[in-house]
């Protein structure tokens, strides 16, 4: 995914992916060299590293359902690359992927150029970093509450 085309969609409403497992709509919060922010309703904050977004789809016609009303003061962790993200999160509890046989959670213990390791029930996997599609941390928002 192109950056600069990325940046002009901060703050809208978006679909990453058409389906699967990682596909999730939320709005954009920050975009960065290989890395994507997003808020969504079922995760909370989503970083999604570029090089494995196939799509995304802007919110023209607002059909797409996003019912978060987000804080003035919110805060989400912000990185100039995916790496570097990684790093801050270290001895921090994270899902990756967001579904299907590569989801993990656990406490990230240890980040490489090649590698992450995840604790979890006494066992550290060792994931290939090139298998990170996105990394999900903190809490999240509550759903805007509907007017009756």
């Amino acid at each position: 995914m192109n950056k600069d085309i990325m940046k002009c969609f901060i703050g809208k409403v978006i679909r990453i992916d058409r389906g699967g497992p990682e596909s999730r709509i939320g709005m954009l919060l920050d975009v960065s060299d290989n890395l994507i922010v997003l808020l969504t309703e079922e995760d909370g904050v989503v970083y999604y590293k570029t090089s494995h977004i196939k799509s995304f789809t802007d919110n023209m016609k607002e059909q797409m359902e996003f019912n978060i009303k987000v804080p003035k003061d919110f805060k989400f962790k912000k990185a100039a690359n995916f790496q570097d993200l990684l790093d801050t999160l270290k001895l921090k509890w994270i899902q990756i992927n967001r579904g299907g046989p590569e989801k993990l959670e656990g406490v990230l213990c240890e980040v490489n150029k090649d590698f992450v390791f995840l604790v979890n029930n006494g066992e550290i996997v060792r994931l290939s970093m090139s298998h990170i599609k996105s990394i999900s941390y903190g809490v999240k928002i509550e759903k805007a509450k509907s007017k009756k």
